[in-house]
């Protein structure tokens, strides 16, 4: 397909228009980065949003590799002098990379082979023979004895067959019809069977495949995760996984297909070759391809899972500019505890120790109160690793005997160690301990869980069982494109947003970032947008696609503080004019912006949809689209596994969401899981539709296995 009919072809999938479409890749092909063509060119793409237009990203990439591996292959091909009209043909005909490596496969350069080290001794004409079928009309031992050559290493007949019936296997083996014939009734009635390899049921670890140490899924409706779960019990050298199929029907249905002339002199041994082909070479390569195939699309689904709950961990209410005491929480090491204002300043740090083994609680008691009563503390963020708990108890027991106006919060520690020995940290605090740093994390986690979150590897935040497992390459798009996505729909602040932040703008990337912080550090604050240009090597385009995603508080221009972009300020000023006021006074006042009639400034370069989003804008400038913080309030008399007890309800956090349910937090050391068939009265096919990540909810407790150190819980209450 040329690229006119890719675009028609995507246009249908996503359900809109060819030209939406071809608007979208050619402002992609410009150089334009998707939050910028989301936000500020919705008159070109008809309001496609951020999800249409990664959808159009993927599909035109994958199309142009498909072009430019088609080029190889028939580069190829034609070297070897083998490309005729009808193979170029089906080439270029091709419309997935699959089918394409299919027909390229017996052209392409291989290892040596059974077949290849026959063709060598020159058995490549017999094998000739014996795939045409044809009659010979003499004996077959005459046939055979003109290729048997001791100087070939040939010695006999029954080699010289021997060898050219391993040239018939590979050849049917390499047949694109015959193998996608295999591959269609394997996922039609194969099946995926996991067993435990000998000797490794007691080993450690095994325990966590013990559902699949005998288990058979239908190919056809394998769930995603059961794969993604037997695969990583194999990598681990648990279980053996294999492809089950009834080979006898296939073998005989393929020797209906392979061997045409009954009546051919060598149709015995071709009929025998045929099982040969499908053991040692038809079956595995159709093994590859269907589990290649599911891990694809397991790979794709907890890809998707991933990018969801990465965003509603990021996009999670922020506390806010409020003086916060961040704790790491420790036993034999002590709590590290960091003091930030509300601006997310480092202030002071110490060490208590109100745990197991010292259990200082006094001296950490009066320590702790001190800093709350200096800095006029209002938040405490504590990290739900090691000894979170412990530490929980005794703040809540500090709090309730002093009547403070305090908040204590569990923040997720994920990730906090990774960046804590990052070099953005060490360049951000190299005199501090990478405990300190830590403490420091938390507690700004808590802030701003974006701003801070930034910092670190997304795939180190915890966001899914198999991470790790999936395809890296696509994880870390999906999850970079979360990320930049999340970071634009709120807006950065340009005179405190840190570098790694920055750098997730529209248009601006690490080095840039780290410009625009060195410019910062020598001049001082940005007091409008227009002094971005004066920042080393960002130019007009980085400027364009960066000003609207950046907002300056109390600068020179009223709009830097808003998502309009300086490129429709005069559009604001012929709305002021019109109102009879200074643009001033209708940034932020809704009764003014509420007069105004959008189709009255619409002109050749700006339609209704950036006007209707102007006015809106200059109503509530600068809205921060995240929810109102709430925090959940654990049981101070549930404290580990062994206080929970069968229908106990218990609030919690949850901090997962995968296809078969939800994991939640109940500060137990150990998360919870809501099964899908227990997230509602009624029926879920998709536990993202019923939870996200961050939600605070109310379980009540099915089933406890400390042993497997499994919670089982319902939201049926």
């Amino acid at each position: 397909m040329d690229e006119k009919q890719v675009v028609a072809a995507i246009a249908k999938s996503l359900g809109v228009q060819a030209k939406q479409v071809q608007a979208a890749v050619d402002l992609l092909s410009a150089g334009n980065t998707i939050p910028f063509i989301a936000r500020y060119r919705k008159e070109a793409t008809g309001c496609l949003d951020e999800i249409a237009l990664r959808a159009i990203e993927q599909a035109i990439e994958q199309a142009r590799a498909l072009a430019a591996r088609k080029l190889t292959v028939l580069n190829s091909i034609e070297q070897q002098g083998e490309l005729t009209d009808a193979l170029r043909k089906k080439i270029e005909a091709c419309e997935d990379m699959r089918t394409l490596e299919a027909i390229y496969l017996p052209y392409k350069p291989k290892r040596r082979t059974r077949a290849t080290i026959a063709r060598e001794r020159g058995l490549g004409p017999l094998a000739d023979l014996l795939l045409k079928q044809s009659p010979l009309g003499q004996a077959k031992q005459s046939v055979l004895n003109r290729f048997v050559s001791a100087e070939k290493e040939v010695p006999d007949t029954q080699a010289a067959l021997a060898g050219a019936l391993d040239i018939v296997a590979e050849v049917w083996s390499e047949d694109a019809d015959t193998r996608q014939w295999l591959l269609d009734r394997a996922t039609k009635f194969g099946k995926v069977v996991s067993s435990v390899k000998r000797g490794k049921k007691k080993v450690e670890g095994a325990d966590k495949f013990e559902q699949y140490f005998e288990r058979q899924e239908s190919v056809s409706r394998i769930p995603g995760h059961r794969i993604l779960a037997m695969l990583r019990g194999s990598a681990e050298g648990i279980l053996n996984v294999a492809l089950e199929l009834d080979s006898g029907r296939e073998v005989g249905d393929l020797r209906r297909q392979l061997v045409t002339n009954p009546q051919f002199e060598f149709a015995k041994e071709l009929s025998e070759c045929v099982t040969d082909c499908f053991d040692r070479l038809l079956m595995p390569a159709t093994e590859s391809s269907i589990v290649a195939q599911l891990k694809e699309q397991a790979d794709d689904e907890a890809i998707a899972v991933f990018g969801k709950n990465l965003h509603e961990l990021l996009m999670a209410a922020p506390a806010g500019p409020r003086v916060t005491i961040g704790i790491d929480p420790g036993f034999r090491t002590g709590c590290k505890v960091a003091v930030l204002d509300g601006t997310g300043q480092f202030l002071t740090n110490t060490t208590i120790y109100p745990t197991p083994p010292k259990s200082q609680t006094d001296v950490a008691g009066k320590e702790l109160l001190s800093l709350i009563r200096k800095y006029n503390v209002e938040l405490i963020a504590i990290g739900n690793g090691t000894a979170s708990r412990e530490t929980d108890a005794f703040v809540g027991d500090l709090i309730r005997d002093h009547e403070l106006q305090v908040t204590k919060v569990m923040v997720s520690e994920s990730g906090a160690s990774i960046y804590s020995a990052s070099d953005i940290a060490v360049k951000e605090f190299p005199d501090l301990d990478i405990t300190v740093r830590g403490a420091i994390s938390i507690a700004r986690r808590l802030q701003d869980p974006l701003a801070e979150l930034v910092k670190s590897d997304p795939k180190s935040i915890g966001v899914g069982q198999y991470q790790h497992d999936v395809n890296q390459t696509k994880l870390r798009k999906c999850l970079e494109g979360v990320v930049e996505s999340c970071v634009n729909s709120v807006g950065v602040d340009l005179n405190m947003a840190s570098a790694p932040l920055l750098s997730y703008v529209a248009g601006i990337g690490p080095k840039l970032a780290e410009n625009i912080v060195a410019y910062r550090n020598e001049h001082g604050r940005f007091q409008d947008r227009k002094e971005l240009t004066a920042v080393a090597k960002l130019g007009k385009h980085a400027f364009q696609q960066a000003a609207g995603f950046l907002r300056i508080r109390d600068g020179k221009q009223p709009l830097d503080n808003s998502a309009v972009h300086p490129e429709c300020y005069p559009i604001v000023e012929k709305m002021a004019k019109k109102l009879g006021a200074g643009v001033q006074a209708v940034v932020g006042n809704s009764g003014l912006s509420a007069k105004l009639k959008p189709e009255e400034f619409i002109d050749d370069r700006f339609g209704l949809p950036t006007i209707q989003d102007i006015i809106a804008e200059l109503a509530k400038p600068g809205r921060d689209p995240r929810s109102e913080f709430r925090v959940a309030k654990f049981n101070d008399r549930v404290n580990s596994m062994d206080d929970l007890r069968s229908n106990m309800v218990l609030e919690g956090v949850v901090t997962n969401v995968t296809h078969f349910g939800a994991f939640v937090d109940l500060g137990v050391h150990q998360d919870g899981l809501i099964h899908i068939s227990q997230l509602a009265d009624q029926y879920v096919s998709d536990p993202n539709e019923i939870v996200a990540v961050g939600d605070i909810v109310k379980v009540k407790v099915l089933e406890v296995d400390a042993g497997r150190k499994r919670i089982s819980l319902t939201r049926k209450l």
